[in-house]
Order: C-alpha cells, then structure tokens, then sequence
C-alpha cells in the first residue's frame, strides 16, 4: 500500500468515525470528505459552525474562501494534500492571487477557523491571508513558492501561527500587520503566537509591521535575507511590546535587492526599526553576514521614516559570527539596553 492510499484512508476513518451518513441531530457537527477532482470551495460553502472540511491526498487546482466561524479545513498531511492555482476568473481569493482566504470585518470578525496540514503552493499573492479574523489556528501548513507572502494577516487578533513551513517565497514568509491599506497605529493582536515555524528562503523569515502584545518564539530560520524583521513608523501608538524569544536565526545571508521601501538586504538576524518595549531574549542568532545597513546579528535602526526605537531590551542572546557586529545600535531613541548577551563584536562598542 502506497503512502498516498494510506493517508487516503486515514481521511475516510476520521469521517466514518465522525459519523457522517448516520442520522444526527440538525445541530451537531458534519465532517465533509473532498476527494481529487471534488472542489473544497463547494465542501467549505455546504459547512456550517464547528463542521471540518477533511481533503484527501491530492493536487486541487483552486483557491478557498472561508467566511464559516469554527470551521477546521484540513488536509491528509502537507506532502499529501497540495492547493494550487486553478483557473476560476469569478472567485474573489482567486482573482487576488492568494490560495486561502479567511475573510472577517473589524465588526464582524470571523471566529475560530483552523487550517491545517496542507500545502499552498505557486500563488501570485499570498498562500493564506486573513483580514478580520479572532482565534485563526494555521497549524501545520507548507507555504512555497507565492509571490509575495507565504502566511498573511491583517486586522485580526489571537492568531496562532505553529509548526508551519514558509520557504522560497517572494517577500514574508509570515507576515502579520495592523492593515495593508490604510495608514494607523499598531494595533493590539490580543495575544497572538507565531512559534515553531521553519522559514527558509524568503525575503524575510518573519514581519511584524504595526502591531502589540504578540510573541514571536522558537522558530528556526535560515537562507533567507532578513530573519526577522519588527518594523514601526510614525503613526502612533508604535509597534512593540511584544517578544521575540528562543529562536534559532542562522546564516540568513541570501541577498535581495532594494525595494521602494527598504535598501538591499543581506545577513539580518533580528532587526527593530521604530519599535519600543521589545524584549529579545535568549535566542541564538549566528553566522549572519552581510553589508546591508541592516546586516548584523540583532540591529536597532532608526526607521526610514525617522521613528526612533526606545526602551527595547536585548538580553541574554547567543550572538556569534556576524557581520558586521553581532549586536548593533544604529539608533539614536534612548532607553535601550543590552545586559547579558555572549558576544563578540558590538556597535558602538562595549555592548558584549
């Protein structure tokens, strides 16, 4: 028996155990089985609140809209069950370029939504992407290969991003922000979590652009220009008070060229630009070389748009073999400290 046949079957087991075709109360919870050829989008739209949405094994050409609260879509495993672009010309996530959408407002915020253990893979846009979502799980998602970012959020709150794989694609592999379109202070995620996610390849591991209280923990990234990225601006309240902690950021030295926003980027580990009350801790940056203005093991930068980084704290760090320092302030905000970190070579110097 193949691979593919056994998690085929894996699937049919969770539906029969979940007692679908057997006569249940109008209230309980379906579990819908999509097989190759069938579309999810039609599963996802028959499903109702706390119903799962089980994909076999396969390649399904089509984008997915989820607007269901409760609902879980989830795959065999992310080898097995692979989501690629089809060719509608009507659908709204498919015209955007992005492989899932899970779609709220700012007062209508969609609840609950789990995907999981699938791959979304070759889109123009995003992979997954998420505006005005509460308690948003991806768990387990491959994101290769998309034009811009990997996994993708705005306006939304309690996210948990874990166990995720963003690799080789155009910008963020994650990449969370307060709103895409429009101009405003950070907002309060509530909590959100991004956490053992493998980030390889991309322009940047990880963006955090605009947003509080939200922790970034042990996630292992390498090959990519930029590990992780904290980025604020003038528009108040700033980004930060929020963690970055225990992760392995390692020779993250492809080179990307300049943008209209940032200059060339090469050998970051973790960068903070206009962001206050940030605490990096005991993470382990290594082998990070470049001579981008923001190459460096950790770097505080004063933003592009003359926000000042103030009051962060950056302890505790194995920051070795990076260049040109392992720890750099390149800031001028006030507040910023840098106790305890195993280092060799600091800007200005003494901070190791």
């Amino acid at each position: 028996m193949t691979k593919q046949q056994m998690a085929y079957l894996a699937c049919t087991a969770v539906v029969v155990a979940s007692g679908v075709g057997a006569a249940l109360p109008a209230d309980h919870p379906s579990v819908h089985l999509v097989r190759p050829g069938e579309s999810i989008q039609k599963a996802v739209n028959s499903a109702r609140a706390g119903d799962t949405v089980v994909v076999a094994p396969g390649t399904y050409h089509e984008s997915v809209t989820i607007t269901v609260a409760d609902l879980t879509l989830r795959g065999a495993s992310a080898r097995a069950t692979v989501i690629v672009p089809g060719t509608s010309t009507t659908d709204a996530c498919a015209k955007a370029g992005n492989g899932i959408c899970v779609t709220g407002t700012d007062k209508s915020r969609v609840r609950g939504v789990t995907v999981a253990s699938l791959t979304l893979r070759g889109f123009s846009k995003q992979g997954l992407w998420a505006s005005g979502t509460d308690g948003l799980t991806v768990r387990g998602v491959t994101a290769e290969k998309n034009g811009q970012w990997g996994l993708a959020e705005e306006r939304s709150v309690r996210t948990k991003f874990v166990r995720n794989v963003a690799k080789d694609n155009g910008d963020a592999g994650v990449f969370l922000s307060n709103t895409v379109a429009t101009e405003e202070g950070a907002r309060d995620t509530k909590g959100t979590l991004v956490a053992h996610n493998q980030l390889s390849g991309n322009r940047i591991g990880i963006t955090v652009r605009r947003l509080r209280n939200l922790t970034v923990a042990r996630n292992d990234a390498t090959g990519n220009c930029t590990a992780v990225f904290i980025v604020g601006d003038e528009n108040k309240p700033r980004v930060g008070d929020l963690s970055v902690r225990r992760n392995y950021i390692h020779a993250n030295n492809k080179s990307c060229p300049k943008t209209a926003r940032l200059p060339a980027l090469q050998g970051s580990g973790i960068v903070l630009t206009g962001a206050e009350d940030v605490r990096v801790t005991h993470n382990r940056v290594e082998d990070n070389v470049g001579t981008s203005p923001l190459s460096g093991g950790i770097v505080l930068f004063k933003s592009f748009v003359g926000a000042l980084s103030e009051r962060n704290v950056v302890r505790d760090n194995v920051v070795l073999r990076n260049g040109p320092s392992d720890l750099a302030n390149r800031d001028t905000g006030k507040g910023n400290t840098f106790p305890g970190n195993t280092c060799k070579v600091s800007e200005p110097a003494g901070l190791c």
